[in-house]
């Protein structure tokens, strides 16, 4: 997979994709996959890198969602049960099952969260992960020796998925290419082409080398999340925004503060969301908050109430009482919620998708979440088939293979989540054996990743590398610094690229860093 072909072919194609989408995060993806599936000639743009914004910060879980149960939201419950189902069988390498404990400290709770996740267990029928059940006391504490202890009565555990988001987009990526897609990272798109009033393509500006031109599409595909409105306004000046951005922040502790191998689910904190504790990578990811935001931005920044907020809810269920100093990344993403009312509380605002069209014929896709992504691009592609006059074609995403497929992983090789490349990534080393050597003592990436996401993931920056092809950034912002000289050396070597360009990347990556680290 290599941008400058890629390029080439947007360039010479011109004349006409089927299918244009502008965003390259997981609806975006997902739409490219099923529309290249489908046989239709297909073209996504993305203005940074692929799964830059919000789908690579997600809780890392692919869920039915037990809080809109608690809402009453039985029909998306549904949806997203099967999702996670068929997510799990289509890509094995990347989603795996992971255990859920709700403690219990109150009487009432056992009863009524068993009785809750048992309608769960119920919905999912036989995509079901397993059988929820109430624990004792003993067997809570066995679970999660770490748990605070003084008052808890015991607890309830249940299964749903986990599983890394960025690498999830990156191989989707890959699977659309794998079927004769167009995938761009870096290529902005800044105007729609009209002719009589109906939208036929898009004007863009290469990010990486300032070049602008015209791509010709018999539809457009607005798939661009936090960014919906921009692209709205570009097709209809007087649209008003239809998205109400909201804020979650996540923190990244050692395992060491919940050893055991369930995660931790607080049903209820002070501002009515749900608290996850949640292994992953080696590590715990603690979250999230619900905080709306006025205009979205590439780069969220956490806030120090929210910090406050998820450290003192961690202290209040784990022994260990993290806080500050312990926390070894920070991160926040913002969520696409489509406005309902007057979209203030967006804690309430509904996790479905919504699909519009435009008088100019422009297919908005926005709201949802990881877990429904293929849902929602089927239904996209067939609205978009439908505006462009397609030939009819059936949609054969739910028992696709996505690319890196491989059951039976074993989750001790290092290399566990790249799949089947990971034979290829082994190749690279037995070549050279240097590219079998760490990148950093405290985090499990090998130097063969660098030169592996340049050459086959359209990895073009060292951010690229550190964030979203490995998740050394999320997982431990100060050692992901302290790699980013060797990296820019690799990445140089592969590129081409000179001292100049290896020390003006190492700015711009430890700038980005900042904002990952509490100080």
């Amino acid at each position: 997979m290599n941008r400058e072909e890629m390029l080439k072919t947007a360039k010479d194609k011109a004349g006409y994709f089927d299918v244009i989408i502008i965003g390259g995060g997981a609806t975006g993806l997902g739409v490219a996959v099923d529309s290249a599936t489908r046989g239709y000639s297909t073209l996504l743009l993305e203005q940074h890198d692929f799964a830059k914004g919000t789908s690579s910060r997600s809780t890392k879980l692919v869920h039915g969602g037990v809080r809109y149960l608690q809402q009453g939201n039985v029909s998306l419950v549904l949806e997203a049960l099967r999702e996670r189902g068929l997510l799990i069988q289509n890509a094995p390498h990347l989603v795996h099952n992971q255990s859920f404990i709700v403690p219990n400290y109150d009487w009432w709770e056992g009863p009524f969260y068993g009785v809750g996740m048992k309608v769960y267990d119920m919905l999912a029928g036989k995509l079901g992960l397993g059988p929820s059940k109430n624990l004792s006391l003993e067997d809570t504490i066995e679970r999660l020796p770490t748990l605070e202890r003084e008052g808890l009565r015991g607890g309830v555990i249940y299964y749903d998925g986990q599983f890394d988001d960025s690498r999830m987009a990156i191989n989707l990526v890959q699977t659309a290419a794998d079927h004769n897609a167009t995938l761009l990272n870096y290529l902005k798109v800044t105007g729609l082409l009209k002719s009589n009033n109906m939208v036929d393509g898009v004007t863009v500006e290469d990010q990486l080398t300032g070049d602008t031109f015209d791509i010709n599409g018999r539809v457009v595909v607005n798939a661009t999340g936090v960014f919906t409105d921009n692209i709205l306004q570009m097709d209809d000046s007087e649209k008003s925004p239809i998205i109400a951005p909201s804020q979650g922040v996540h923190l990244v502790i050692d395992k060491e503060f919940s050893p055991g191998e369930s995660a931790i689910m607080v049903p209820h904190t002070d501002d009515g969301r749900v608290l996850f504790a949640v292994p992953w990578n080696g590590k715990i990811v603690v979250g999230t908050t619900d905080t709306p935001v006025d205009s979205p931005n590439l780069e969220p920044k956490a806030q120090e109430d929210e910090v406050e907020f998820i450290l003192k809810h961690a202290s209040q269920y784990l022994t260990g009482n993290p806080t500050r100093k312990d926390v070894r990344s920070v991160f926040a993403g913002l969520r696409p919620l489509v406005k309902a009312g007057d979209g203030k509380d967006t804690s309430s605002i509904s996790r479905d998708h919504s699909l519009m069209i435009s008088k100019s014929g422009l297919v908005t896709i926005a709201g949802g979440k990881w877990t429904t992504y293929r849902k929602m691009a089927q239904d996209t592609v067939d609205q978009a088939a439908t505006v462009a006059g397609l030939n009819v074609q059936e949609c054969v995403t739910e028992n696709l293979r996505i690319h890196g497929w491989l059951k039976n992983i074993d989750q001790d090789d290092p290399l566990h989540h790249y799949g089947s490349d990971r034979v290829e990534i082994n190749k690279l080393i037995n070549e050279n054996e240097d590219l079998g050597k760490p990148l950093h003592e405290r985090l499990p990436y090998l130097k063969a990743e660098v030169v592996w996401g340049v050459r086959n993931e359209m990895a073009m920056t060292i951010e690229d590398v550190l964030s979203r092809r490995t998740r050394a950034l999320l997982l431990d912002a100060r050692a992901s610094v302290e790699m980013a000289p060797e990296v820019a050396r690799l990445m140089a070597d592969e590129m081409g690229e000179d001292q100049a360009w290896i020390d003006d990347q190492i700015q711009k990556y430890e700038d980005v860093a900042q904002a990952y680290i509490l100080q």
